[in-house]
């Protein structure tokens, strides 16, 4: 195949709708899974703007547990029933804001075939595509950069929201949003601890939240731990937020918020 360059790349998984469909079911994993759900408030309006899902064990065991048992050869089918199942058990609890699910950037494939399986399932299960937002964390490995950028590019014309997680934990973040602009990033949480007593950090974070204006995207800030960090990030302009200070994932749940004193 070829990207937009004109370079060509490799595609390890050919895959066919039959594929796809078997991914959605999760067939040949050998392990089983399930969701916790986070809520990401808007500060400003003081409600719920998005719940991620984070993938737990059947009983809610810890996601390492899980994540353990992801291989190179299941890899793809694991990324493609996680998107899945999200969607389900979110439409099953009545989730009516954004759905952010993890996106595993080596989970290589062919977009125009299998985002057929997400669109399916977001028909199956009514739950809007312009309400789905799909995170890669910065500190993937992602071994062609550009073509990366450019499936990205693709979910997003076809109605996605995406995001960067962990932005700030390293280089690949900023070579990422150099090739691509994200609908959001999440501000890395090593960034985010202790903010409000850091003076380097809140000029760090200042800086990224002026970048991110310039280019119009919007920024969480994750893992927001106390009201001092709360106030601190509210100060730099940022509204988006979380963190157990809010809120603990609740599994197969929609925990309520705790918006602390003011």
């Amino acid at each position: 195949m070829v990207s937009p360059d004109g370079a060509s790349y490799f595609v390890p998984f050919e895959g066919t709708p039959a594929d796809c469909a078997a991914c959605a079911r999760g067939d040949k994993l050998g392990f089983h899974f399930d969701f916790a759900y986070q809520p990401i408030v808007d500060l400003a309006r003081r409600e719920v703007y998005a719940r991620e899902a984070l993938v737990r064990g059947p009983a809610g065991e810890p996601a390492r547990e899980v994540l353990s048992q992801v291989t190179h050869d299941n890899r793809y089918r694991f990324d493609q029933a996680c998107r899945v199942k999200a969607i389900k058990r979110a439409a099953e609890l009545g989730l009516d804001e954004h759905l952010s699910i993890n996106f595993l950037p080596n989970a290589i494939y062919r977009p125009e075939i299998c985002i057929r399986t997400t669109l399916e399932a977001a028909r199956s299960f009514g739950f809007p595509v312009q309400r789905i937002i799909f995170e890669v964390t910065e500190g993937e490995r992602v071994q062609d950069g550009p073509w990366f950028a450019a499936i990205l590019r693709e979910y997003k014309r076809i109605g996605f929201q995406t995001a960067i997680d962990d932005f700030g934990a390293g280089y690949a973040g900023l070579k990422l949003l150099a090739d691509f602009t994200p609908d959001l990033i999440k501000l890395d949480m090593d960034l985010v601890r202790g903010i409000d007593a850091d003076p380097t950090r809140r000029h760090i974070v200042n800086h990224l939240v002026r970048l991110c204006a310039d280019l119009r995207t919007l920024v969480i800030a994750e893992g927001v731990e106390t009201a001092g960090e709360r106030d601190a990030l509210a100060d730099l302009g940022i509204t988006l937020m979380q963190g157990f200070f809010f809120a603990r994932p609740q599994f197969r749940g929609l925990a309520e918020v705790e918006w602390g004193p003011t």
